[in-house]
């Protein structure tokens, strides 16, 4: 939770580093929210606010935002436990006794001399909990704590963040600004004149004159000039770039300053360097979501389907470090994989980058031929995922996963089953993985389109619905899954009638998460009813019934009745053995949990001891 390090003097945004400073200094907290288009620094300014405020004594905690309310709920619960909200009190929140949101808000409330920085809040409706507005102060952006909260977003409405938050609209830098940022970066290529004339034509944006700074320190570059990288856009100037000019709609002269496309004359300095593969191949990566994809995605095989351009092995790893040169395409993780994960190579382009490149880019084929390309080897991919064994194919899995829902809406209605397919081969993979915030991804979006596709009544959609409620069991949101689980009971029941092996199913689904929910006595109640349907359906022996009994035997356990857990246990056990063999997984499950049953049977009988004992 620590906030990343500025590598380079943070130029032009002394005003804005002023006012956060003043509130972080002053009395009081309160809110600061730092927005503005992509590209405009927001997270860099935050990261020199947060490096100032910590240099003087600040405590300062960052977060994340991953666009899920529950994680960012369980960062700022643990930045107000870094900020001395104590264990009991998180655990009564836990527990539901006291609500989280104002657990942690009451605690930051009274708590001085902290900064934290929520970053890159795009989707600020999201932010919970629940569906209220921030604008309502009610959810986990407030400006009423002892400290300061300081958010980034693209959202620049004041409708959105309230009355009581400071707004910090970030505008392109001013050009002396422009030129000194390009001066970091190439500090040997021109006088400060010629940098802030460059500075002007890349029209203030930090992420472009990142970009050409980055192309200009390059040794082996042909334009080591920020004059003849400035001659070098005249002649290959396509449209414009960044924010508007006021002045650009009546003007040419001042129009022609503000360029839109800096990347593409790195891509055409790539292309005259022998990479003829950059632009190709930074245009399909465009296509794909703003998310990291596994380097096995970007094949020669892909390259050629897509652009029609013949690729190999070796010109598809030149494009790639070639576009990772000039600045243009990122790898996350590269250097610090997680411990203990294996390291899978990723490519990520910076989402001003992706977006530019998706709109504004011509193509020699249509678009949907590059898009239809990626559609198949998506599908290839993960299915190459789903054949390796053990969990070689975990991390690429997870990666693939966030570019899967746009391959399910593409390829819907006309290819909808095979589509469909590729996403329930990922989610299953992920679910072996563990990955279940990943998989819920998928199963959410399956069961939409499944609902509208093949209607509600659907057996598949039935079987979405049911691998959804699993899913969110897994991530503990029982009572979600539950009402799924029943939804799905209730539907089953009424289509396939009370016996079929489906219904069972969700019977026996619906009685664990009302486990689950500690609901032992009405699901011990649906295990006693379903076994007594499955073994009137199936028989004693079959597999599912001694599943059945294995499941209500649990649940007794977890109601108190230990007695009657053990010997179903024992039941369960024998019959595992004489079916199974003593050797198989099922029944060293069986023999284990008769051994937590018999334990709980005795301490059961301890305490007893202990009571009457006392009595005397």
């Amino acid at each position: 939770m620590n906030p990343p390090a500025v590598q380079a003097p943070v130029r032009g945004r002394e005003a804005e580093l002023e006012r956060t400073g003043a509130l972080v200094r002053g009395p009081g907290g309160g809110m600061v929210v730092v927005c503005g288009a992509g590209g405009l620094g927001k997270t860099t300014l935050a990261a020199e606010a947060a490096a100032q405020a910590r240099a003087q004594g600040q405590v300062v905690v960052w977060v994340r935002w991953r666009d899920d309310p529950d994680q960012l709920g369980q960062d700022l619960a643990q930045a107000a436990h870094i900020l001395g909200l104590p264990e009991a009190r998180l655990e009564e929140a836990r527990t539901g006794r006291v609500s989280l949101v104002d657990a942690v808000w009451e605690h930051l409330a009274d708590v001085t001399g902290w900064l934290i920085v929520v970053d890159n809040v795009d989707t600020p409706a999201r932010a919970g909990p629940g569906s209220g507005p921030p604008a309502a102060y009610r959810g986990w952006l407030r400006p009423h704590g002892g400290g300061v909260l300081l958010v980034t977003s693209r959202d620049t409405s004041p409708q959105t963040w309230g009355p009581d938050a400071d707004l910090l609209h970030l505008q392109p830098l001013a050009d002396d600004a422009g030129g000194e940022v390009l001066l970091d970066s190439a500090p040997h290529a021109g006088t400060e004149a010629e940098a802030e004339a460059l500075a002007v034509r890349l029209g203030g944006l930090p992420l472009a004159l990142n970009a050409a700074g980055t192309y200009l320190s390059v040794p082996t570059s042909r334009h080591r000039t920020f004059t003849a990288y400035q001659h070098a856009l005249e002649v290959e100037f396509a449209d414009l770039l960044g924010a508007e000019h006021p002045a650009a709609a009546t003007d040419p002269a001042v129009a022609r300053r503000v360029v839109r496309h800096t990347w593409d004359l790195s891509l055409d300095q790539l292309h005259s360097d022998g990479y003829t593969l950059a632009r190709p191949v930074l245009q399909l990566l465009a296509l794909l979501e703003a998310a990291p994809v596994p380097r096995t995605l970007i094949t020669p095989e892909l390259v050629t389907d897509g652009t029609g351009m013949p690729a190999t092995a070796a010109t598809v790893d030149a494009a790639l470090a070639g576009l990772h040169q000039y600045g243009l395409l990122h790898t996350p993780g590269a250097d610090a994989p997680e411990p203990a994960s294996p390291a899978v190579s990723q490519l990520q382009l910076h989402p001003l980058v992706r977006e530019v490149t998706a709109h504004t880019l011509a193509r020699p084929e249509p678009t949907t031929a590059w898009l239809a390309a990626l559609d198949e080897h998506l599908a290839q991919a993960v299915a190459v995922v789903a054949g390796l064994p053990g969990r070689t194919g975990w991390p690429t899995a997870r990666l693939l996963a966030p570019h899967l829902p746009a391959h399910l809406d593409r390829n819907t209605p006309h290819n909808f089953t095979t589509a469909r397919n590729t996403l329930d081969t990922l989610a299953d993979v992920l679910d072996a993985a563990g990955a279940a915030s990943e998989e819920l991804l998928l199963r959410r979006h399956v069961l939409d389109n499944e609902s509208t596709v093949l209607g509600l009544d659907h057996p598949d959609t039935l079987s979405s619905r049911n691998n959804l409620a699993s899913t969110l069991n897994s991530l503990g949101e029982h009572q979600q899954a539950a009402d799924l689980h029943q939804q799905n009971l209730t539907d089953r029941q009424r289509i396939l009638g009370p016996d079929h092996p489906h219904t069972l199913t969700s019977r026996n689904n619906l009685a664990s998460t009302l486990n689950s929910l500690g609901e032992h006595q009405q699901a011990a109640d649906l295990h006693q009813q379903n076994l007594t349907d499955i073994e009137r359906v199936l028989g004693p022996d079959h597999p599912d019934t001694l599943s059945s009994r294995n499941n209500l035997a649990s649940t007794l356990n977890s109601l108190g009745e230990h007695q009657q857990a053990a010997d179903l246990h024992q039941q369960n056990l024998t019959d595992r053995q004489r079916i199974l063999g003593p050797d198989h997984p099922d029944t060293l499950t069986s023999r284990n949990n008769l051994a937590t049953a018999r334990a709980r049977l005795a301490e059961a009988g301890l305490r007893r001891w202990w009571r009457l004992r006392r009595r005397r």
